[in-house]
């Protein structure tokens, strides 16, 4: 059946409920039954000291974080971060398709998809090659040449094409909710997980970005297990509408999330695993702060 936006919407909310209670949520390959917690990371374009991988690794472990997002295709080889991770002990929970805006999976050229489906396939052989668990991937955007049905449609072709490959590797294809006029509505992004056809599909949930569309602890029980990695970062309303970008500039825990009703959803639906921040980045006093802020929103 072909998929468009209007009959998407028309599918009731039971129908993301089943689909909710059909998925379990499995332990990533980074985890242990013993070992369940909250565990913090920051992207490494946050990491401004060091001028080398290594010494970046080992001030973030200073610091306390528990590991760290490398974008691929990276400046990093694998043999690098792998060095750096068996020296400090940091992990790589999962890594960034640094291409997803560029060769989108949504364009009207197929040679672009094309160029964009490789790179998800690099991805996700460098992430496993790396010990990662996850690629987070942004499938597309709505623009005047990609329509919202076509944006629906194109990119789940795409992903198709690489789950073969991702359930080999047992690296998820995860799909983070941003400002694209995609996928604006958790129950939208539930269907269109779920239409992928594979658990090695889910969420990436970003908890600010969901600020501008929802209160993002009403997104949490309706992708429920779907939500396989955090996004943490803050986002305060500005009263300017036409400066929509300065509510990034909001601190964790000054911003308009409600954390602890974040924090209570998650645990309702048994998450636990990691949150990475994604803000601005910063020097050492910088990152401390974050990982202070980081601690107490998982605390709450």
């Amino acid at each position: 059946m072909r998929v468009t936006r209007r009959n998407a919407l028309a599918i009731g909310s039971a129908a993301v409920a089943v689909g909710a209670m059909e998925r379990r949520l499995p332990l990533l390959a980074d985890e242990k039954p013993t070992d369940r917690k909250f565990k913090k990371a920051v992207k490494i374009g946050m990491v401004r000291p060091g001028d080398t991988l290594l010494e970046k690794f080992k001030l973030l472990k200073e610091l306390g974080f528990d590991g760290v997002e490398l974008d691929a295709p990276s400046k990093y080889s694998a043999d690098e971060a792998k060095k750096c991770i068996a020296e400090t002990g940091l992990k790589v929970p999962g890594v960034v398709d640094s291409v997803h805006w560029k060769q989108r999976l949504t364009d009207p050229k197929e040679d672009v998809r094309a160029e964009g489906l490789e790179a998800l396939r690099a991805a996700l052989k460098y992430c496993k090659e790396i010990g990662g668990t996850s690629v987070l991937l942004v499938p597309g955007q709505v623009m005047p040449e990609a329509t919202y049905e076509q944006c629906w449609e194109r990119s789940i072709a795409e992903i198709k094409k690489a789950i073969p490959q991702a359930e080999d590797l047992g690296v998820h294809i995860l799909i983070e909710n941003v400002w694209n006029d995609f996928l604006t509505d958790p129950k939208e992004t539930a269907r269109f997980i779920d239409a992928c056809g594979s658990p090695i599909v889910g969420a990436h949930f970003d908890i600010g970005n969901a600020v501008r569309y929802s209160a993002p602890h009403e997104w949490i029980p309706i992708l429920g297990a779907r939500i396989k990695k955090l996004d943490i970062k803050d986002y305060k309303r500005p009263a300017d509408a036409s400066k929509l970008g300065d509510g990034f500039k909001a601190k964790l825990l000054e911003g308009d999330v409600d954390w602890p009703r974040c924090m209570a959803e998650l645990k309702k639906i048994g998450y636990v695993g990691w949150g990475c921040a994604e803000i601005q980045g910063g020097d050492r006093v910088w990152l401390k702060d974050v990982a202070t802020r980081m601690d107490k929103i998982f605390g709450s």
